[in-house]
């Protein structure tokens, strides 16, 4: 396009304002402005900035429309009868042995974080490693293993380092051909008042559009047809940042199989009423996540006849979803998904052409969430989980004393001294690591704990 078709685009979409630094550009920053605006479907980003706002300023509590999940879509691990368990472990490890089983891995930018185990083991590494283990489990049971495929979304800041780590790593003992790491898409930041912000004088500002601009990418990047050439059926979706993650766990795999869902979702207990977590429930008759702050406080302390909360099914974002499911979402629904703002402080170029970082929130980032697809489900199902077993999230740094590296490590410390314990163990001291090729759940390890004690620091290979 040319300066003039590109101004008129702009003036028409009220964004001219991009143009204002062209007569100090060079030709190639100039040529590198133009390239930013013509990837922009201004009509669209431009609608987005509209819908994100308008959903922001009207939201309400939700007290009236929420009703808690039926009991006839949610089984809880703490109640099912051990027999069905391995029923469904047999079945999720059954769909791993024919290959027909993946894992899209939403790296954000921690999977080389080390929270300091004895193994300096990454969180990369460690979910690339139960992912040998389990492929070992499915060929011991079934004679063979087509193998797990590793889908990594990044983002432009995060992908040429991950795909170098687990190209110096040598995959981690998995096959190059299993890990394909693919973008996800990027929208641009507004001012308040929908003005999109400059970086640079030549360069749009932008931000990655959220876990739920997987949908977007996964038709973009070719990864729904990969799958499909694979012959995957089974999709386990989950966020980097749970060190405590069962990485395409046989038997949430097995339990969504025998319901037939295309779309399902752990959860977990929430610690208190006030515990500010996504509760996965019914919103107008259909499956959703409703935030924290949007029901009552006394709503959310509602407790049932035994005690319980009744919005109690905690959002850990980790969901499973089958091929033919995503296929639906990224070819009819990607650009329908509901629009959230967040309000932050983003560096921009301000009249003068002065690069400026403010000290509070200027503008707005718009963002997707991932479970956002809930209400598009068919057959929706959620698994509920033990938390000390299974989630424990890295979002803070030590300051806070809070899902940040200490609470990790120490969870994932606490759960492998469980298991040499329940094997047998007379007692563990310190910091005993199990490596994940040793055992994926606590299994595998009575010949080597029995009757033993294990004083730490140690790692279990």
């Amino acid at each position: 396009m040319t300066y003039l078709e590109i101004k008129a685009l702009l003036q028409k979409h009220g964004q001219e304002h991009l143009l204002q630094f062209w007569d100090e550009l060079s030709p190639e920053e100039r040529d590198c402005l133009i390239e930013d605006i013509e990837n922009l479907d201004l009509m669209e980003v431009t609608s987005y900035f509209t819908r994100a706002i308008k959903s922001n300023e009207s939201k309400s509590l939700l007290d009236e429309k929420i009703q808690p999940i039926p009991d006839s879509s949610i089984e809880s691990i703490k109640t099912v009868l051990p027999e069905q368990l391995q029923k469904y472990e047999r079945l999720g490890l059954e769909e791993i042995a024919k290959g027909k089983a993946a894992i899209i891995l939403m790296a954000g930018g921690q999977g080389m974080y080390n929270v300091g185990l004895p193994s300096n083991k990454t969180l990369f590494e460690l979910q690339a490693l139960r992912i040998k283990r389990l492929q070992h489990m499915a060929r011991e049971l079934f004679g063979d293993c087509a193998g797990i495929a590793l889908y990594i979304m990044t983002s432009d800041a995060t992908h040429e380092t991950t795909l170098a780590y687990f190209k110096e790593n040598d995959y981690f003992g998995l096959n190059e051909n299993q890990v394909k790491a693919f973008k996800q898409s990027t929208l641009p930041c507004f001012t308040f008042d929908g003005k999109i912000i400059l970086d640079d004088k030549h360069k749009i500002a932008r931000a990655p559009d959220g876990n739920g601009g997987l949908y977007v990418a996964l038709e973009k990047e070719e990864i729904l047809s990969d799958m499909e050439n694979r012959g995957i059926n089974s999709v386990h979706v989950f966020s980097v940042d749970n060190i405590l993650v069962k990485v395409a766990d046989p038997v949430f795999i097995g339990y969504c199989l025998s319901r037939s869902a295309d779309c399902a979702a752990k959860v977990v207990s929430k610690r208190s009423a006030d515990e500010p977590v996504g509760v996965v429930c019914l919103v107008d008759g259909l499956f959703g996540v409703v935030e924290y702050s949007e029901i009552s406080k006394t709503t959310s302390q509602l407790c049932n006849d035994e005690g319980t909360l009744v919005y109690n099914a905690g959002n850990i974002c980790n969901h499973y979803f089958t091929t033919e499911f995503l296929n639906k979402i990224a070819k009819n629904y990607s650009k329908e998904l509901d629009l959230h703002v967040a309000k932050k402080k983003i560096p921009f170029i301000d009249v003068s052409g002065t690069k400026c970082k403010p000290s509070t929130p200027n503008g707005i980032k718009i963002e997707k969430f991932v479970f956002d697809v809930f209400k598009y489900s068919s057959k929706f199902a959620a698994w509920e989980v033990l938390r000390e077993d299974e989630f424990s999230g890295l979002k803070n740094s030590d300051f806070a004393k809070e899902d940040c590296p200490t609470t990790a490590r120490n969870h994932i410390l606490d759960l492998h001294r469980r298991w040499l314990l329940k094997s047998g163990a007379k007692n563990v001291d310190g910091n005993v690591e199990i490596s994940p090729l040793l055992s994926y759940a606590g299994e595998n390890l009575v010949d080597i704990a029995k009757d033993k004690s294990f004083r730490g620091p140690l790692v279990l290979n």
